[in-house]
C-alpha cells in the first residue's frame, strides 16, 4: 500500500496524556498509585453550569449551531474579554472551538503556510509544536532557563525571528512553568513582535489562576497594533472545572476570525450545543466559584513548593500561575538508581512510577530536559502522599 502522510506519521503521542493513561492502567489494576500528571482541576463543575447543561436537553436544544458557535456564547465571551482585561470585540471576531487546544491549532492552520516559522517560548506546552508540524510549520525553540524563571527576552525572541518568521506563540501563565509575564515583559515582546511585523498567538487559558496578587496581563491589551495581530486563545476548561466540556474560544481581527470559522465550517463545524449553553452560563454567571477553586490552588501550591525544597536532591522555584510545579532532578543524571542508569527526565519519571507508584510528567518534550512536571490540580492529601513517597524513593534507590 501507498504510505501515509508524511506529516500525520511525524505527529508524537501527547506525552501527558500518555503518562496519564499508564496512571489509570495502573489504578484500574488495584495499585496504590498517586497521580500527578493531567492538567485538569479536581473540583465538580459548578452547580449553576451543570444545570443550564441539563436544562438545554431537556429545552431539546441539542441541535446544529453556526461553525463558529452560538451568538450568545461569542456575545458572552465578549463580555467576559471586557470585564476581566477591558477588552473591546464583537461578537463576529469570537470563534468558539472544541477546547482551546483546538483554537490553538486552528488559529495555526489559519495563518500559517508550508515553510512558515513559527517562534515557541520554551519551555512550552508539548502539544504547540506539534500541531506547528501538523500545520505544515517549522518550529523555532527559544528555551528560557530556570534562572530566567523560565521566561523569554525580548532580546531572544528577536534573535531567533527570520524572514521565514509568521508568528510567535506565547502562553501566560505557561504550562508547564506556571510563570507569568509582567507587563513590562510583554510590552518589549509587543514591540519585537509589531517592528518584525509577526502574528502572536497568546495563550491565555490559565488567565484566571494567577496567584500573590500578580496581575494578569491580556497581551491583545497592549496596544491597538498588537491586538490586531493577535490571536487570543481562551476557554472554560481550566477556570471553570470544565475540561470534558470542550468549549474554548478565540478572539481576533474580524478577517482572521473569518477564515477560522470558514476552517471550522468544513473540518468539526461548532462543539456540542449542550456544552455552547453551559459555557454561557459559566462566562456570564456567578464567578465565586472559580476563586474558591483559585484560593485552594494557591494553598496547595505553598504547600507543596515548601515541602519539595526540603527534600534533598530536589528542587523547584515557586509558579506564579496556573497549577503546575517544575521539579528539577538534574542531579540525578548519570547516577544509578534501583539498578538503572538515570539517562533522562523520562528514565526518572518512569522509574518513579514503577517504584514509587507516583505519576509526573517528564518535561523532555516541554523543552526543559531534567525537569519533571507535578500538577497540583489535586488534594492536600494527596500532594503528601507524593512528596512522602518520592523522599522514600530517593532514599531507598
Amino acid at each position: 500500500m501507498k504510505p501515509i502522510s508524511r506529516i500525520a506519521a511525524g505527529v508524537q503521542a501527547s506525552t501527558t496524556l500518555v503518562i496519564d493513561s499508564l496512571f489509570k492502567q495502573m489504578k484500574a489494576e488495584g495499585k496504590d498509585v498517586v497521580g500527578f500528571g493531567a492538567g485538569e482541576p479536581d473540583f465538580p463543575t459548578p452547580e449553576h453550569i451543570k444545570q443550564a447543561g441539563i436544562e438545554a436537553i431537556e429545552n431539546n436544544q441539542t441541535r446544529y449551531t453556526p461553525a463558529a458557535g452560538l451568538m450568545e456564547l461569542r456575545e458572552a465571551a465578549c463580555y467576559r474579554l471586557k470585564a476581566d482585561f477591558g477588552l473591546d470585540y464583537e461578537p463576529k471576531q469570537i470563534v468558539v472551538a472544541s477546547g482551546a487546544k483546538h483554537s490553538v491549532y486552528i488559529a495555526l492552520m489559519t495563518l500559517c503556510n508550508p515553510g512558515d516559522e513559527v517562534v515557541i517560548a520554551a519551555p512550552y506546552w508539548v502539544s504547540y509544536s506539534e500541531m506547528v508540524q501538523q500545520a505544515g510549520a517549522v518550529p523555532v525553540i527559544v528555551t528560557a532557563e530556570e534562572e530566567q524563571d523560565f521566561k523569554i527576552t525580548a532580546a531572544q525572541l528577536e534573535a531567533a525571528i527570520t524572514d521565514k518568521a509568521k508568528v510567535f506563540m506565547l502562553n501566560s501563565p505557561c504550562n508547564p512553568t506556571g510563570m507569568v509575564y509582567t507587563r513590562e515583559e510583554l510590552e518589549a515582546i509587543a514591540e519585537v513582535c509589531c517592528r518584525k511585523n509577526i502574528y502572536v498567538i497568546a495563550d491565555e487559558i490559565y488567565c484566571n489562576l494567577v496567584y500573590d496578587d500578580i496581575e494578569f496581563v491580556s497581551f491583545a491589551s497592549l496596544n491597538e497594533d498588537v491586538k490586531n495581530r493577535t490571536i487570543i486563545v481562551n476557554g472554560v476548561s481550566k477556570s471553570y472545572a470544565m475540561t470534558g466540556w470542550r468549549i474554548g474560544y478565540s478572539a481576533s481581527n474580524p478577517e482572521l476570525a473569518r477564515v477560522m470559522s470558514n476552517y471550522l465550517s468544513h473540518s468539526t463545524s461548532a462543539p456540542s450545543t449542550i456544552s455552547q449553553y453551559a459555557a454561557i452560563v459559566a462566562l456570564k454567571g456567578p464567578q465565586e466559584d472559580m476563586q474558591v477553586m483559585k484560593q485552594a490552588f494557591e494553598a496547595r501550591r505553598d504547600h507543596l513548593v515548601e515541602r519539595m525544597n526540603r527534600i534533598e536532591g530536589v528542587s523547584c522555584i515557586k509558579p506564579q500561575g496556573a497549577f503546575y510545579v517544575m521539579m528539577n532532578m538534574k542531579n540525578f543524571l548519570g547516577k544509578t538508581m534501583y539498578g538503572k542508569k538515570i539517562e533522562s527526565a523520562e528514565d526518572f519519571a518512569q522509574l518513579f512510577l514503577e517504584k514509587g507508584l507516583v505519576a509526573t510528567v517528564p518535561c523532555t518534550a516541554f523543552a526543559a530536559p531534567g525537569f519533571v512536571r507535578w500538577s497540583y490540580a489535586t488534594s492536600l492529601a494527596e500532594i503528601d502522599k507524593g512528596l512522602d513517597r518520592l523522599e522514600e524513593f530517593i532514599k531507598n534507590a
